[in-house]
C-alpha cells in the first residue's frame, strides 16, 4: 500500500489535504509550516511548484506563485525542500506542478528525483490522461501515484478515462472555473460526487473554493478528502507567526471528525 493510500485506510475519516506554494512566503516559512500541518492534523499536503502560467490557479495563488518565482524558487529549489521536509514528517507529500516544468526536468529524471526526496505523488491540472501514457509510465516505474481531476462538466467518457488512470486518489474540481476561497460550493457539489462513486471504489477529494468549516463538513459527507489552498495562503499572509493557519487547520479537523 502506498504511502498516498494509507491515508485513506481508516474507517469514517476524512481526509485533510492543505496546499502551500514552496517558498511562499519564504523559503524558511515552507520548512516551517509543513511539519505544523501535519501535527494538526493534515493528512497529505500539496507542496506547489512555483510557475509563470498557472492556469488552474485564481489570484491568491497566482500571486503566491509569482512571489515564490521572484525569490528564484525553481523545481531543483523544491526538490531540495522537499527533502528536508521528508526528514520531518511522515504523511505524504504531493507535487502540484504543470506540465511545462516537468517535461523542461525530464519525465524520467523528474519522476526518479521524486522518489528520491520522498515525493509520493503528483497532481497536474494542465494534462490530461489521454496525454499522460508516458508519464504515467515514469510514474510507475518510481513508484509514484498520479492524481487526475474532474470537473463537474466531465463528460462520463473522462470520468471512466480519469477513474481508471488515476492512482492515489481522484481530484474533483468543486466547480467549474479556478482556484480560490468562495463563500458557496455548488448545489449540485453532491450529485457530481455520486457520479463519479458510480465509477469507482478510488478515494475521492473535492478542491477549489473550500474555505470555512461549514464546506468542508459538506464535503465530508459524500467525499473521502476535503482539500483547502487560497485560505491558507490567506493566513499565511495575515499572521507570519502561522498561528492562524494552525487554529483554521485544527478547527477543519474537528469539523471532519
Amino acid at each position: 500500500m502506498s504511502r498516498i493510500a494509507s491515508a485513506f485506510a481508516g474507517a469514517n475519516h476524512t481526509a485533510l489535504i492543505p496546499y502551500i506554494t514552496v517558498g511562499y512566503p519564504s523559503v524558511e516559512t515552507t520548512l516551517k509550516a509543513v511539519p505544523l500541518l501535519a501535527s494538526n492534523g493534515c493528512d497529505i499536503i500539496e507542496l506547489g511548484i512555483p510557475f509563470s502560467d498557472p492556469l488552474a490557479d485564481g489570484a491568491t495563488i497566482q500571486r503566491a506563485s509569482y512571489e515564490a518565482l521572484r525569490q528564484g524558487v525553481t523545481p531543483k529549489v523544491c526538490f531540495e525542500v522537499a527533502q528536508k521536509l521528508r526528514r520531518q514528517v511522515e504523511i505524504p507529500l504531493v507535487f502540484m506542478t504543470y506540465y511545462n516544468p516537468v517535461v523542461k526536468f525530464g519525465l524520467e529524471q523528474f519522476c526518479s528525483k521524486c522518489a528520491e526526496v520522498g515525493i509520493d505523488g503528483l497532481i497536474i491540472p494542465d494534462l490530461p490522461p489521454e496525454e499522460g501514457q508516458d508519464l504515467e509510465q515514469s510514474i510507475r516505474r518510481h513508484g509514484l501515484d498520479l492524481i487526475y481531476l474532474l470537473s463537474p462538466a466531465s463528460t462520463e467518457e473522462r470520468i471512466r478515462l480519469v477513474t481508471s488512470r488515476s492512482s492515489g486518489f481522484i481530484y474533483l474540481v468543486s466547480l467549474t472555473g479556478v482556484t480560490g476561497a468562495r463563500d458557496k460550493l455548488p448545489e449540485e457539489l453532491e450529485n457530481f460526487v455520486a457520479r463519479v462513486r458510480e465509477r469507482t471504489e478510488k478515494p475521492l477529494c473535492v478542491g477549489f473554493g473550500v474555505s470555512t468549516l461549514e464546506q468542508a463538513r459538506r464535503i465530508a459527507k459524500v467525499a473521502d478528502g476535503v482539500i483547502v489552498g487560497s485560505r491558507i495562503i490567506q493566513l499565511l499572509d495575515e499572521d507570519k507567526s502561522l498561528k492562524n493557519v494552525c487554529s483554521f487547520i485544527k478547527s477543519l479537523r474537528e469539523a471532519l471528525s
